[in-house]
């Protein structure tokens, strides 16, 4: 008799937040998006993959990305968000986790990104080897109010279900 294990899921949330500074491409959920300024940060500072990588982490309890991607290491100096959440992939299959789905926000005054949201959700869903469908991403702004509504900072915020792939025993 084949006896399947009750699946496990796990929820987890994950944010980041750059200052917009010059003289650097931005970088949102591994897609270039034009405009004269980027975000400041050890790596890329792409905070649409940060936020995506911590909540992967979190649900998954393999603590966080300052703990897997310190900014004290050169290694990870300029890093390509996207390898790093490559990595982080990586590490969940080997822990045997698999992603459900990921709901993303990304708060920023300017610019605007209805036009970019369908590149960044592929991107996302190709990273992680999942259906397009399993992730949503939103962009909303701050209304004016504080760092990211007077255009100086851009964050992100994102939830993610992980479920523990099913053991079948004999």
């Amino acid at each position: 008799m084949i006896e399947e294990s009750k699946p496990e899921y796990r929820s987890g949330i994950g944010t980041d937040i750059h200052r917009v500074v010059e003289g650097r491409k931005l970088m949102l959920c591994g897609v270039y998006v034009p405009y004269p300024a980027g975000l400041a940060g050890h790596s890329d500072g792409d905070v649409g993959l940060h936020a995506v990588i911590d909540a992967l982490l979190g649900a998954s309890g393999m603590g966080d990305i300052g703990m897997l991607f310190p900014d004290t290491d050169s290694k990870w100096k300029n890093a390509d968000s996207k390898k790093l959440l490559f990595i982080v992939k990586e590490q969940l299959e080997e822990k045997q986790w698999e992603v459900v789905n990921v709901d993303l926000i990304i708060h920023a005054e300017e610019p605007k990104l209805a036009l970019v949201k369908g590149q960044m959700q592929r991107c996302i869903a190709g990273l992680l080897d999942i259906d397009f469908t399993a992730v949503n991403v939103k962009a909303k702004t701050n209304e004016g109010l504080g760092e990211i509504g007077a255009g100086q900072a851009i964050a992100a915020t994102a939830t993610a279900l992980l479920r523990k792939k099913r053991k079948r025993t004999l």
